[in-house]
């Protein structure tokens, strides 16, 4: 049913946009929309996913608990410390390689496919990042307003949930916001490990025709993303500022 809907919106868009382009747009463009679906529904998995991680990495973080927070401290240097490339071909190709007798028939059926390995490590990457965003946020909020929570009779993890972390959130946004612009620039890179997003799709098309005028396109409909999270972002800050 979902693919059958994409289908159709594909050939919809294809339909109205593809002769107002050149001739090798109109020619690929079922191929771009494609593409350009792969990478929305990668980017909306990860933000929401790695937003919740990053909500349980930076309570860790910050818990004083020295367990969880070197955990967290650890989880965060690493993949805020390393390349997006470096991380996506040792899950693909350094645990995907294991094969189904290192990893395993139920880990190999995931880590075999491109793009489930891709979401996990975007959703790892991302939410690293905004686990330290958020904790940006938090130090920022007046510390007394925490102490006054605790004397009110609130637990630490109340106090976090309804008195620092929506202050948090509010302080956090725009740089939450340019995070998952960069999120959606890293997503490129996916294309390295066989997934058919916007940029392995538009890879694709240039080994057959190359034209650099592809890229061009690409860039475009690239363009096209980030104007629309930009706006949505910036209608929700203006929102929690008001």
């Amino acid at each position: 049913m979902y693919q059958d809907i994409k289908i159709a919106a594909s050939d919809g868009v294809c339909a109205v946009v593809g002769p107002l382009g050149p001739e090798l747009f109109e020619k690929n463009c079922a191929r771009f929309i494609d593409g350009f679906w792969v990478t929305i529904e990668l980017i909306l998995f990860a933000s929401i996913i790695g937003l919740g991680i990053a909500l349980v990495a930076v309570l860790a973080r910050v818990s004083g608990n020295r367990f969880f927070s070197t955990l967290a401290y650890i989880y965060i240097y690493v993949f805020r410390g390393t390349p997006l490339l470096v991380q996506l071909w040792i899950f693909y190709f350094g645990l995907g390689g294991l094969g189904e007798e290192g990893l395993g028939p139920l880990l190999w059926t995931f880590f075999k496919d491109g793009w489930n390995v891709g979401l996990l490590v975007l959703t790892l990457n991302t939410g690293a990042y905004v686990a330290e965003i958020l904790r940006g946020g938090i130090v920022n909020v007046p510390r007394g307003q925490m102490e006054a929570a605790l004397a009110y009779g609130m637990t630490w993890l109340q106090a976090m949930r309804r008195i620092v972390l929506p202050q948090a959130f509010k302080i956090a946004w725009p740089a939450y916001g340019n995070e998952v612009i960069l999120l959606l620039k890293g997503s490129a890179l996916i294309s390295t490990i066989t997934v058919l997003d916007l940029m392995g799709q538009t890879r694709t098309i240039f080994a057959r025709s190359y034209d650099l005028q592809i890229y061009v396109y690409a860039a475009i409909l690239y363009l096209l993303l980030v104007g629309v999270i930009t706006f949505v972002f910036r209608r929700i800050e203006m929102r929690l500022q008001g």
